[in-house]
């Protein structure tokens, strides 16, 4: 039996953050859903509680270092000294590079790199305070360059460089870092790209299937599994590395 821990997840309303928050809850950690709305997070609490298990939810900008402090603060108060972080928040404002705004730019590096940088420096006071915690940040395929998506694809490759760093700062405090790197997974965001190409979800998703050596696109539980493996504590000797979880190899 793994140690129960505390742990959590941002961005973890829907999508690969929900599918994650549950899991790590079924690994036996308790969890804090955190997303820009609380009440958007009522869900996700609801599937782990009803299954047993503790789970808290907490509503945060996490571009603000002001309300992240506080979310981190109530995390500890009410769950415990969190130990497990997956920064997972994320947004898209996808354009081609002549038409992206400043205001396009700023905000996906608001959320990815800033959010990403204020959770990590909250969290890992009390994770080296505990001589021990995993850091999973969320980086993409797209990291290594996706039309539409100059900034997305900088914050996801500045993540991976992020993790790196984390791992050589923290190692010696018995904290991992590690990225993962999804292909396509079926989501409201992959659906919203859909949608901003003007192709049906449909379509898109069986388009992309045929592009994939295991002929499937992924689903949220896909990428929660390996965030598993990585936050567990036989994964102690696993730190500053990026997996691509894609169906296939990525170079």
């Amino acid at each position: 039996m793994s140690t129960s821990r505390v742990a959590i997840v941002t961005g973890a309303a829907r999508g690969i953050g929900a599918a994650t928050a549950q899991r790590l809850a079924r690994d036996g950690h308790a969890v804090a859903v955190l997303d820009l709305d609380e009440a958007a997070c009522a869900a996700t609490v609801e599937a782990i509680t009803s299954s047993g298990g503790r789970a808290l939810a907490v509503g945060v900008d996490v571009s603000k270092a002001d309300q992240v402090e506080a979310a981190v603060k109530r995390v500890a108060d009410e769950l415990g000294a969190p130990t497990i972080l997956v920064n997972n928040a994320g947004i898209i404002r996808d354009n081609l590079i002549f038409k992206m705004s400043e205001d396009d730019w700023d905000a996906v590096m608001a959320v990815h790199l800033r959010g990403a940088f204020l959770m990590t420096k909250a969290a890992q006071a009390h994770m080296t305070q505990e001589k021990w915690g995993r850091i999973v940040n969320l980086s993409s395929s797209s990291a290594q360059g996706n039309r539409g998506q100059a900034n997305y694809s900088a914050a996801k490759a500045g993540l991976q460089g992020f993790s790196k760093t984390l791992a050589i700062e923290l190692g010696r405090f018995g904290v991992t870092a590690n990225a993962v790197a999804p292909g396509f997974i079926q989501t409201e965001m992959t659906k919203a790209t859909a949608e901003r190409m003007g192709v049906s979800f449909d379509d898109f998703i069986a388009h992309s299937a045929s592009q994939i050596p295991v002929q499937r696109v992924g689903q949220p539980e896909d990428i929660a599994a390996t965030i598993s493996f990585l936050c567990s504590e036989e994964a102690g000797f696993v730190s500053g590395q990026v997996i691509y979880v894609a169906g296939g190899p990525l170079d």
